[in-house]
């Protein structure tokens, strides 16, 4: 029976699954091929997991770990661990070993549910850190289960209970879930020190789902794909959550390099993605001399698509002014985990070129006196995960200090304009906020990414990732090393004379280095959500950087 009132996800997810149960709830690749499953089937696999769960004493309140990719049984695992009053650590799967052993530790986990050979055996090799106690569960993807975890199989131990009798083992434990419990914990990034795990309620999560899905105006014709990772807070509310709430067709893309050809074979109406995805859309699209062609975007989409979503970092305006040209408008939005995470958001009614919409309607900003955007309202944290003295810095009399730098306009639009611990100070006590500048330098085609560095020094400079491909065309043939090549050098120089004209003499960048390999996940110079990590692109790079400001006539490469 639907739950009356969906003031948590399990309530949300309830009356979602009653109220369509022969509909398709989702598409995910199966092999060669996309399978669809219904709502019906959806719900027996869900309860089928939780009852599994119970068995294996998993209760409200406990820590359940998921180390998965974005797969079918990441969605009834998050669903399943809900409907126990049970919290869900969803982990990034691409972190390291290590990495995950300390989420493992600091949440006190009961239980880990492991997707692949490669995550088992980076736990495998944590195991001696672990509590003994700690149960693995494996999916059927484990092939080759490492001794020292000794895994469960997930499947088998829902294969041994019936629909009906998961129905009953778990319907109490539904039903006892309250708004104020805690949904999930969230690891921020960690890119200074340990990372702090946000807890979020399922109030939290409900209210921010529904209120930015509304604002979207998703209907249950809508069909959504989805390819940021569901351990992020983004794709957790916006998608999955969400998807709850509209009823539409939700698509699991395989990957983020399946994007495009599962857009053409899904045809999906809503796209969520971040700025650097949208920037490569425009790229490939440019490079195929098709940028000037109507309907080449939408085609390139999959042909139905109607509204695309940016968020988790700024989008650049020559992107949007491109979409917007296309007739796919880009609607940017503005959060962060620890405010579950929307906090503003554009509609196709409420839009600004390069602004990140209003605040939601139950959500309060101002402005601190510093420029500091501040929220309150019912998507704030519960706080981090045994860190008091964290909560109490972030979060004051109800009001969210987000570490963001802004300002809102007479008709109530929100500008970002930096991050607070981004900003470079110089030595002559200038502000600069990097971000913008950096995505000026990214507009021009020959410049695939670009970081800004100048603390403490007496200039700006940067380390550039070129587009090696077009920079070759500008130079001789049978360059060996475009990055060192005079030509090449002198071209990335007329980028920047250009790109940084109209602005203040203190925010010019004055020497820069080129360097073969880009910012990626994989090198661990990019969060999972494509954020870069400066302090580690800094150290990684700390001689040529200091190469530029000793001997700064010597541009040159990695």
């Amino acid at each position: 029976m639907a739950a009356s009132n969906p003031h948590t996800l399990v309530a949300l997810w309830k009356n979602r699954a009653a109220a369509d149960p022969g509909r398709t709830a989702l598409r995910f690749r199966s092999g060669e091929k996309f399978r669809d499953i219904t709502w019906r089937e959806l719900a027996g696999d869900v309860h089928r997991a939780a009852a599994a769960l119970q068995q294996l004493g998993v209760s409200a309140g406990d820590r359940v770990v998921q180390v998965c990719e974005n797969r079918y049984e990441w969605i009834v695992a998050d669903l399943a661990i809900l409907h126990l009053g049970a919290i869900d650590v969803a982990v990034h799967a691409v972190l390291s070993g290590p990495q995950i052993a300390y989420q493992v530790r600091d949440s006190g986990a009961k239980l880990v549910i492991v997707s692949t050979d490669e995550q088992a055996t980076k736990l495998a090799a944590q195991r001696g850190s672990l509590p003994k106690e700690l149960v693995f569960l494996g999916l059927d993807t484990v092939t080759r289960p490492p001794l020292e975890l000794r895994l469960r199989p997930l499947s088998r131990l829902m294969e041994e209970i019936s629909t009906d009798e998961a129905e009953k083992l778990i319907e109490l434990h539904a039903a006892s879930v309250k708004p104020e419990d805690l949904a999930t914990i969230l690891y921020t990034s960690g890119t200074t020190g340990d990372p702090k795990g946000v807890m979020l309620t399922h109030a939290n999560l409900v209210t921010n789902a529904v209120t930015s899905s509304r604002n979207l105006g998703k209907t249950p014709d809508d069909v959504m794909l989805c390819w940021l990772p569901l351990s992020h807070i983004f794709a957790r509310t916006c998608n999955l959550y969400a998807w709850l709430e509209a009823g539409c067709e939700f698509v699991l893309a395989k990957n983020r390099d399946t994007v495009l050809a599962d857009c053409a074979v899904n045809r999906p109406t809503l796209f969520t993605g971040v700025p650097y995805f949208f920037e490569k859309v425009h790229r490939h699209l440019a490079e195929a001399g098709l940028d000037d062609t109507p309907g080449s975007l939408r085609a390139l989409l999959g042909g139905d698509i109607r509204i695309c979503v940016s968020g988790g970092a700024a989008l650049s305006n020559y992107v949007a002014e491109f979409f917007e040209a296309q007739e796919i408008p880009i609607l940017q939005g503005y959060g962060l985990t620890e405010s579950s995470p929307v906090i503003s958001m554009s509609t196709e009614k409420d839009y600004r070129l390069g602004s990140v919409g209003r605040p939601l309607a139950d959500v309060d900003v101002r402005i601190s006196a510093d420029g500091e955007i501040v929220t309150r309202g019912p998507h704030v944290m519960a706080g981090y995960w045994q860190k008091p003295e964290d909560t109490a810095e972030a979060v004051q009399d109800g009001w969210l200090f987000t570490g963001d730098l802004g300002h809102v306009d007479n008709d109530g639009f929100l500008w970002i304009t930096g991050r607070k611990k981004e900003l470079i100070v110089t030595a002559a006590g200038k502000n600069v906020a990097p971000v913008g500048l950096e995505a000026l330098l990214c507009e021009d085609p020959l410049i695939m990414q670009a970081m800004i560095v100048g603390e403490g020094r007496n200039y700006l400079t940067a380390l550039i990732v070129p587009e090696i491909e077009r920079l070759r065309e500008v130079c001789e043939t049978g360059v060996n090393d475009i990055c060192l090549h005079p030509q090449a050098i002198s071209a990335i120089q007329g980028v920047l004379d250009a790109r940084l004209q109209n602005v203040a003499a203190y925010e010019k960048v004055q020497h820069f280095r080129l360097i073969h390999e880009p910012f990626t996940i994989e090198n661990n110079l990019l969060t999972p959500t494509l954020k870069p990590r400066r302090q580690q692109i800094e150290t990684r790079y700390a001689e040529m950087i200091h190469a530029m400001y000793q001997n700064p006539l010597e541009e040159g490469a990695d």
